[in-house]
């Protein structure tokens, strides 16, 4: 049966809600509604995202509550820290999906120390793969109206080592993560780190020392898994691409497991999960393969003179990290077949 579920996008200006329009409009159920933002409400729609010809004669009007209502689903694609104040004048029967932190956390006091400023509460998590204690968040999204979409750092460390965490395999209370991060990621402003003649030929790590704000999400996220103590030490760096991340994690390997039982794991753990990719042995990711497709692909091995096991995985920042996910979550949440509108092939070179 078809049916029209007509959905208002905020931010529509910017990366993430040009992506979410992007990776929606292939939805065969998917209607437009209203298409907001603050600074550019006014414009068409064409002279901030270019590349939806379909949609260049939309006219952005103003993020308020009152052009947002009356909508199946509203997405959220809004700055850190401004969500929530909207979120919560909409209606309760609306499936509101956050792109933005502000519904992610669970600690009140871990917002407060990363984000500043009053916590907006917990939503469900739209992570579906997420190994939780009673199987996968899935079953936690079906039939809600409030989802929070996790961050893009977070979903690559996350789906990357939650299956050796899940299995006992892995030490986390010695996790270290180095991202390579693609320019989107910060977000689509004016700065001079963001100016071509910084970025190019240029590597830059940034929030480094324990202060990134996705620590305490990671952290939730691998103790659902089932870790009882989590400790990272994560690092990510601006390189010059303008999507993608590839995430290398190792921890320690566990006291008397097999090293040549370790990779089967992460195979066992995603066989049935239409987006998780673990690649053939020996097969490295590249963030290349995953430009436009709503996939982490990952490789595991065991680095045994070091005692770790290592993970690579790769995803999109903009579509497995976020609006792919709000649209997966989202058909979960529905009721319909989660894969549905998303695509799993990549573009390359």
């Amino acid at each position: 049966m078809h049916m029209t579920i007509s959905v208002a996008v905020s931010g529509a200006s910017g990366y993430v809600g040009g992506e979410v329009l992007r990776v929606f409009s292939a939805h065969p159920d998917v209607e437009f509604g209203a298409l907001t933002a603050h600074s550019s409400a006014g414009d068409p729609l064409g002279k901030h995202q270019p590349h939806l010809p379909h949609l260049a004669d939309r006219v952005i009007v103003d993020t308020t509550p009152e052009n947002l209502a009356g909508h199946d689903v509203v997405v959220l694609a809004l700055p850190h820290g401004t969500s929530g104040a909207i979120a919560a004048q909409l209606p309760p029967e609306t499936l509101v999906i956050d792109c933005g932190a502000d519904h992610r956390l669970a600690s009140a006091e871990a917002w407060a120390e990363y984000y500043g400023g009053e916590h907006s509460g917990t939503w469900p998590y739209g992570m579906p793969e997420l190994i939780t204690p009673d199987g996968h968040q899935r079953s936690r999204l079906e039939g809600v109206k409030r989802i929070a979409v996790p961050g893009c750092n977070v979903t690559a460390v996350s789906l990357g080592l939650q299956p050796g965490v899940a299995a006992g395999l892995v030490d986390p209370t010695d996790i270290v993560a180095v991202l390579a991060n693609g320019y989107s990621g910060a977000g689509k402003k004016l700065a001079v780190p963001y100016l071509a003649s910084e970025a190019m030929g240029a590597a830059v790590p940034y929030a480094v020392g324990g202060t990134h704000r996705h620590i305490p999400e990671i952290v939730q996220n691998l103790s659902k898994a089932g870790a009882a103590d989590v400790r990272i030490s994560f690092t990510p760096t601006l390189v010059p691409m303008a999507r993608g991340i590839l995430a290398t994690i190792t921890a320690p390997l566990a006291e008397g497991v097999d090293p040549a039982t370790v990779r089967d794991a992460w195979i066992e753990a995603y066989k049935d999960e239409p987006f998780m990719i673990v690649l053939p042995e020996g097969q490295w990711p590249t963030t290349a393969s995953t430009l436009s497709a709503n996939v982490a692909q990952m490789q595991v091995t065991v680095d045994e003179k070091a005692g770790r096991v290592v993970v690579v995985c790769a995803i999109d920042n903009l579509v497995k990290g976020t609006a792919g996910a709000a649209l997966q979550s989202m058909n979960v949440a529905l009721g319909l077949p989660e894969t549905t509108g998303l695509n799993t092939i990549g573009v390359a070179p």
